[in-house]
């Protein structure tokens, strides 16, 4: 028994040596450190050494040495180049909301980077693939429409007058029109139109809140205003975009505001007969068939008023 205990004391001992053996105390750095894990002897050498495992896609050897430079060299022109990397890996291991923040970091610490341009566009490429995924992964809800949202906007923060802000503005505005917040949808297009007016996507954009003004006027049947605001919205398109593609949709959907609107005003006089009063729902029969004829509301609303004018 006593030689079985002194066997297992040997073992730890030279277990425990065995361990030791790898690391040493630095007086420089005051910390024991291990060779086996500590960068090369360079910013150079290491970011050298990072790349060859990139190169021949061991991406995950490359992300740490990649993380060991910027951690032991971050104020080395190199550690730019890592951060930069860095991103680059966890596209390539598909962890796309990683590589936005890995791309970001790069431009909050090192802005002078000649990466700096290819950083935002990749912000750009990563948001659109966010955008473009489904909703839904077996039925269950992910939040890709969140995060092309959150990196949208960083790129606009990032050079709110480089070529990819006003359509990432004009994306947000998208993403949030497909998810029918169309209170929020039309004021980011309203932020195109503010910000970037000799865009491309200035004219989208204003077709977009009318559009977006006609979707919150379909919540709120009997508000003539808002129905009013969108009409008027698609009007001042049409005469500032005469020639545009988007010309003949905004005269469609004019013509369907003006439905509804007869249709809302009928139903408004509906409302007053059923009440008794009838004066007043004669009024808005009237108002239907003076103002849109040749229009179903129109017949209903002038039968409805010759039925009045015999009670």
């Amino acid at each position: 028994m006593k030689r079985t205990i002194l066997a297992f004391i040997l073992l730890q001992i030279f277990c425990l040596n065995s361990a030791f053996s790898f690391w040493i105390w630095t007086p420089e750095s005051k910390r024991w450190t291990n060779p086996k894990y500590d960068p090369k002897d360079s910013p150079a050498e290491q970011l050298s050494y990072a790349k060859s495992f990139f190169d021949s896609k061991d991406y995950k050897k490359a992300l740490s040495e990649f993380i060991k430079l910027t951690r032991r060299y971050a104020k080395s022109k190199e550690a730019a180049e890592a951060q930069y990397y860095t991103g680059l890996v966890y596209e390539n291991l598909d962890k796309l909301y990683e590589a936005h923040l890995a791309y970001q970091k790069l431009i909050e610490k090192y802005p002078f980077s000649e990466r700096i341009d290819e950083a935002i566009e990749k912000q750009y490429n990563i948001a659109e693939k966010f955008m473009n995924q489904d909703k839904k992964i077996l039925g269950i809800e992910i939040p890709t429409q969140r995060h092309a949202i959150d990196i949208f906007d960083a790129v606009i923060k990032n050079a709110p007058y480089g070529k990819y802000a006003p359509v990432a503005q004009y994306k947000i505005g998208l993403i949030l029109k497909g998810l029918a917040r169309f209170d929020e949808a039309k004021r980011e297009f309203e932020k195109v139109v503010a910000n970037y007016p000799e865009s491309e996507w200035n004219e989208a954009a204003k077709f977009q809140i009318a559009l977006c003004t006609k979707k919150t006027s379909l919540d709120v049947p009997y508000d003539q205003q808002i129905t009013k605001e969108a009409k008027e919205r698609f009007e001042d398109f049409i005469v500032s975009h005469p020639d545009a593609e988007l010309s003949k949709q905004a005269q469609e959907q004019i013509s369907d505001l003006r439905l509804r609107e007869a249709e809302s005003n009928f139903n408004i006089a509906k409302f007053y007969e059923k009440q008794k009063k009838l004066k007043s729902a004669g009024i808005y029969y009237e108002y239907v068939f003076s103002n849109f004829p040749n229009t179903e509301w129109a017949t209903k609303a002038f039968e409805r008023y010759q039925i009045l004018e015999m009670k």
